[in-house]
């Protein structure tokens, strides 16, 4: 991408005049493939942004997400970067991260990720960790996230490879899997200890505000968009990665949105599914995320069995575990959820 794309995109932000999305407040994210391959450009856009920021009310934030092969020092200590907030992509312990992080010599990156993970979180403590379990992953789920744990992430979010071929024989160790993280979880909280967890978070979160899932649900194309390379505008992320227009492309950042597209495609994913509408869980599934149902089944309104299956096997989980911790009063689990101090 040339930093004048970068500039129209920006530009084209600020211009947006959906009175239900105003652009305030902008959240520019930097992907790749890997984005620290263009560093100078990411200094390049915040020190636009912050040019624009001396001269007007609008504010901008930053997320980045990385392989974590390329972070350094002069990176984590720029002052351009210091707004930055950093998620490393990391499958865990070194069997399950090498399964699928490899590079073009079919060597796994766990090792040279180590000392990185060190130096990011002296810089960034605050830092995401984000894993990808595949059905050949699967088995070492709990114990990756406690590893990454143990490593000094307090912010971990995991989520299913759902384009993978889940069957039915994989349901059993999945549910096994979030059993053993429900226990990792109660025992974190009870000895006091302040993270986060997804999904465990996010459907505790929905358990105790009902309806929330509702109303955050995935406005596709509408809050955010994704820029590619090429300027093409698409609804996530998960569409640019062939960036050869379509459907579901909308528009680019010279000529701008096609808004009545836009709102189109908005409509279409917020319309609920039919084979979703009698279900009892509909309200905290994850069955209105445009993108996974994509990325699943190739189309946005065509849910995957594997999302049904998942998220009967994880919300009983989570809910059993929220009643625990609740009717103990555990005080790391009520100020995160009731934001009690």
């Amino acid at each position: 991408m040339t930093f004048d794309t970068v500039k129209a995109a920006i530009k084209l932000a600020m211009k947006n005049d959906d009175p239900d999305f105003p652009s305030a407040d902008i959240g520019i994210g930097f992907y790749g493939g890997e984005p620290l391959l263009k560093r100078e450009l990411i200094y390049q856009t915040v020190t636009y942004c912050r040019e624009i920021q001396k001269d007007s009310q609008q504010k901008f934030h930053y997320r980045l997400t990385t392989n974590g092969l390329l972070l350094d020092e002069e990176f984590l200590s720029n002052p351009l970067t210091s707004d930055i907030v950093v998620a490393l992509s990391h499958d865990g312990i070194q069997p399950d991260h090498d399964t699928n992080r490899i590079d073009q010599h079919g060597q796994g990156s766990f090792g040279r990720l180590e000392e990185k993970i060190d130096l990011l979180l002296r810089y960034r403590p605050e830092a995401y960790a984000l894993m990808v379990i595949t059905p050949e992953t699967l088995a070492y789920y709990s114990d990756s996230v406690a590893f990454l744990y143990s490593r000094g992430f307090r912010n971990i979010a995991a989520t299913l490879d759902y384009s993978n071929d889940w069957l039915d024989e994989h349901l059993p160790e999945l549910r096994r899997q979030y059993q053993a993280l429900a226990k990792w979880y109660e025992r974190l909280s009870r000895d006091g200890a302040e993270f986060s967890f997804a999904p465990f978070d996010a459907k505790i979160a929905n358990f105790i505000r009902p309806g929330s899932c509702m109303r955050d649900r995935c406005a596709l194309g509408r809050e955010q968009v994704s820029i590619a390379p090429s300027g093409r505008i698409y609804p996530c992320v998960q569409f640019v990665e062939d960036d050869e227009g379509g459907a579901y492309c909308l528009g680019n950042v010279e000529d701008g949105l096609d808004k009545e597209k836009r709102f189109q495609l908005y409509e279409e994913n917020a319309a609920e599914k039919d084979t979703c509408v009698s279900c009892a869980i509909r309200e905290r599934c994850s069955h209105y995320c445009g993108c996974m149902n994509k990325q699943a089944t190739g189309s946005i309104d065509q849910v995957s069995p594997v999302t049904c299956a998942h998220e009967r096997i994880v919300l009983p989980i989570a809910d059993k575990l929220a009643e625990k911790l609740f009717k103990k009063g555990n005080l790391p689990f009520m100020k995160k959820h009731y934001r009690i101090v």
